[in-house]
């Protein structure tokens, strides 16, 4: 089974590098053979080759059954264009390997509650959500889009938009994912402002008359953004566009306590996806062990489940993580949360997970 790797910028290829250790580990039990290829995206492509998505990136992510990426972006490539920097390299594999549907999960064991930015009587008993984001659409890439000058003043606009296959086949993903789990899908939207909201609504009522078993409730996006550090163990499925999910799954962020512990998926039609932590490539603290690989190997193992079809193998890699954790041992970022936890390094957990699996 072929993986791509795609180690990126900033700590990229230090939490991935850990990933690795723990997927071999995970394949060494299980009796699974993994093949890994590595390939360039982000600024270090740009630096490389003048793109932030070589042709060959592209090329080996299509030979693949799924691509492994650590994290893109850094103050060095700010000052380049839009369709140079490395997020647009981001952008663009999303868009050509058709991956329209990003899951991104937030899981608070009880025992760890503490690491979580609320009070602790809104997550003494944990939290288990996940968010289900169109990852292809909306303002992202709606057009037309641009800067221009009219009368005189800079006008800049972008275009808010999406047709009802789109939004059909991303709640399609949501109401299939809330099956597998409690059965309850959340639909944000903003339609009481907007036209896009309203389609979306209507498109998401529509798809749930093919999943009568699944409980469908809407909520507009500036309630949700409340009720997620108000109320967070209400949810299972939050389904909802480009815009409003990536500012919610980075909120979700702060009910786990790190950005660290994020996983998430990005999947199309078929078994093939790409997985990558949500972190960034924190290039404050690239190239000194100290990372947290944590969301790395947590979407290794969603690579497991979802691409590959080894259940048992990413649910060891899950308890590792969730063992060691609660043994205490945890980078510096998890350390501040809760006093006597020892600090370890970005390769020194990675060692420890893989020796849990």
């Amino acid at each position: 089974m072929k993986i791509v790797l795609l180690p990126g910028d900033g700590i990229g290829p230090e939490v991935v590098a850990e990933a690795v250790k723990v997927l071999k580990a995970s394949s060494a039990r299980f009796k699974f053979t993994l093949e890994f290829d590595e390939a360039l995206i982000g600024g270090c492509a740009y630096a490389a080759t003048g793109e932030a998505l070589p042709a060959r990136t592209l090329d080996l992510c299509r030979q693949a059954q799924a691509v492994l990426l650590g994290a893109v972006g850094g103050p060095a490539w700010d000052h380049l264009p839009a369709e140079k920097r490395p997020e647009a390299g981001l952008l663009k594999i999303r868009k050509e390997l058709s991956l329209f549907a990003n899951i991104r999960p937030t899981l608070l064991y009880p025992e760890l509650s503490f690491l979580s930015c609320l009070r602790p009587d809104l997550t003494a008993g944990g939290v288990d959500f996940a968010i289900v984001r169109e990852l292809t659409g909306d303002v992202y890439f709606g057009r037309p889009a641009g800067l221009e000058v009219r009368s005189g003043l800079r006008h800049a606009f972008n275009n808010m938009i999406y047709n009802e296959e789109e939004i059909r086949r991303i709640a399609q993903v949501g109401f299939r994912l809330a099956r597998s789990r409690r059965k309850k899908l959340c639909s944000v939207d903003k339609a009481n402002v907007l036209e896009v909201s309203r389609l979306w609504r209507s498109v998401v009522n529509e798809t749930a008359a093919g999943y009568p078993d699944v409980a469908l409730s809407h909520m507009y996006v500036d309630n949700a953004a409340m009720q997620l550090v108000l109320d967070p163990v209400q949810f299972d499925v939050l389904l909802t566009g480009n815009l409003f999910g990536d500012i919610l799954s980075d909120e979700s962020a702060a009910v786990a306590g790190s950005l660290g512990l994020q996983a998430s998926a990005s999947l199309g039609d078929s078994s093939f996806g790409l997985y990558e932590p949500v972190h960034g490539s924190a290039p404050d603290i690239a190239g000194q062990n100290k990372a947290n690989p944590v969301g790395c190997v947590l979407s290794a193992a969603m690579l497991l489940r979802f691409s590959l079809g080894q259940e048992q193998a990413a649910s060891a890699i899950e308890q590792a993580v969730r063992d060691v954790l609660k043994s205490g041992r945890c980078t510096g970022d998890l350390a501040r949360k809760q006093a006597g936890m020892e600090i370890v390094s970005c390769s020194a957990l990675g060692d420890l997970i893989a020796q849990a699996v």
